[in-house]
């Protein structure tokens, strides 16, 4: 197979990957939503604006947590005169993101284990917001990653038995939402903590959605908004994953005096608090995809979405994939076709090895290719949108027909690499690793699987020709 031709449709697929990235762009999604006139700041909720009136020595106590903190803590700024702030604002990032902001305290911390710095960052965080008074606004800008970067335990717990509980979960392959159901009953800020620390002053969240679904509750564990969920709840997550055992016993004490109601539950929707916090979503993966999808029809390819919530354990997920592309190309035109999905897949950890789930999800689909004779001319890409995949330096991974003979060649069995969860160096071996750098900008992931036409997809048992 000519190389030229394979190279043409990687680069389209990073082509189209980055006007997926672009389309969360952090900094035009808040302009989008927040303006500033006279002495009014004019937030976009919903399909109305709302209309903040400033009175006279009240101000605006701007926060910002998440990967994509300093660009959208920029764009407030430049928005919103200097005078109208109170104190300096504070951007809570990871250190990958950090950027100098004028006027603005920026603050790189551990992502996607937290550390001793996000620990003293949040303590800055909940100081300033307890300043607020009554009439001033709270204005806070969250993005993913916020989670991690937030990670102040309640007083029963320390960061270590915290960061213990949180690598437990990560390791079970539990999703996204049952981590952040434990998090926010360990949390001080979490599942509404902030929210209730603004009072008696206004808040505002412009959100930027991680989350499948768009649920503002898990989204960096819902810091301003309410939570639904309960210690009962939690208690549930840790048992099914047969994790009870494992956490940390301050941990297990904590949850138990939780569920007799010893300890106060985060806050739930009923609560007073919430008649004068709002917020409004700015930006998500199903915008993202569909971002994705037009600049795919754009370069000629047929597109069509496979998933716009994309969940599983990803070998599995790679499987079902190469499966569904195989029964679509049967019946297909001579069109290139773009198959795409967006959703975040998780990876059930029992090897010693280096990788993330894009990785992992990547690898996985390679070796479906192989065992199920896809051949031809594809390439598939799975990456992060933040630029980053687990604990590497890679958002992901990029694969083509030509991957499984280049593992080879390099003398590596990518079987045994995925079985030891060591998708990071079969990618390495064979140049499929896909470093992007951060992006700034966290709205989950995307996968990408190009197919080009008049190239015949064996079935298990033809030849190849």
């Amino acid at each position: 197979m000519p190389q030229s031709k394979l190279a043409e449709l990687r680069e389209d697929a990073q082509g189209i990957l980055q006007t997926g990235i672009k389309a969360a762009d952090p900094y035009l999604a808040v302009k989008r939503c927040l303006h500033f006139d006279d002495n009014h700041l004019v937030l976009k909720l919903a399909q109305q604006n709302k209309s903040v009136h400033l009175k006279q020595g009240n101000k605006i106590y701007l926060i910002a947590f998440g990967k994509a903190a300093c660009a959208m803590v920029q764009a407030a700024h430049d928005i919103i005169p200097a005078q109208f702030l109170a104190e300096q604002a504070i951007a809570l990032t990871n250190y990958e993101n950090v950027q100098a902001i004028e006027n603005v305290a920026v603050i790189g911390a551990g992502h996607s284990l937290p550390d001793q710095v996000g620990m003293a960052g949040t303590q800055k965080i909940i100081e300033l917001v307890l300043r607020a008074q009554q009439d001033d606004l709270v204005l806070v800008l969250v993005s993913g990653g916020g989670s991690a970067l937030l990670p102040a335990p309640v007083a029963m717990i320390n960061l270590a038995e915290k960061i213990a509980t949180t690598e437990l979960l990560l390791a079970s392959g539990a999703t996204i939402n049952e981590i952040n159901c434990v998090r926010k009953h360990l949390s001080l800020v979490k599942g509404g903590g902030l929210a209730k620390m603004a009072a008696p002053a206004d808040l505002h969240a412009l959100i930027l959605s991680d989350v499948l679904g768009d649920d503002v509750s898990a989204i960096a564990s819902g810091p301003t908004v309410a939570d639904s969920s309960t210690f009962a709840d939690v208690l549930r997550v840790i048992k099914d994953r047969g994790l009870w055992n494992k956490v940390p016993a301050a941990v297990q004490a904590y949850l138990q005096q939780g569920s007799l109601g010893e300890v106060s539950e985060t806050l739930k929707s009923d609560d007073p608090v919430f008649a004068r916090h709002t917020h409004t979503l700015i930006g998500s993966n199903s915008i993202s995809l569909q971002a994705v999808a037009q600049t795919a029809e754009e370069l000629g390819y047929d597109a069509s979405v496979y998933s716009e919530q994309l969940t599983g354990e990803a070998r599995q997920v790679a499987d079902e994939l190469l499966l569904y592309a195989k029964s679509l190309i049967a019946k297909s035109t001579s069109k290139p076709c773009a198959i795409l999905a967006g959703g975040e897949t998780t990876v059930t950890v029992n090897g010693n090895g280096l990788g993330g789930r894009n990785q992992e999800l990547a690898l996985a689909f390679a070796i479906a290719a192989r065992k199920h004779a896809f051949n031809g001319q594809w390439v598939f890409l799975s990456a992060g949108t933040d630029g980053r995949d687990g604990p590497t330096d890679a958002a992901g991974g990029i694969v083509d027909t030509q991957s499984v003979q280049r593992m080879c060649k390099a003398h590596i069995e990518p079987e045994a690499y995925l079985a030891d969860n060591d998708s990071y160096h079969a990618l390495q071996k064979s140049k499929d690793l896909l470093i992007t750098g951060a992006t700034g900008t966290n709205v989950a992931d995307l996968q990408i699987l190009l197919i080009r036409p008049n190239t015949k997809i064996y079935q298990s048992g033809d030849k190849n020709v």
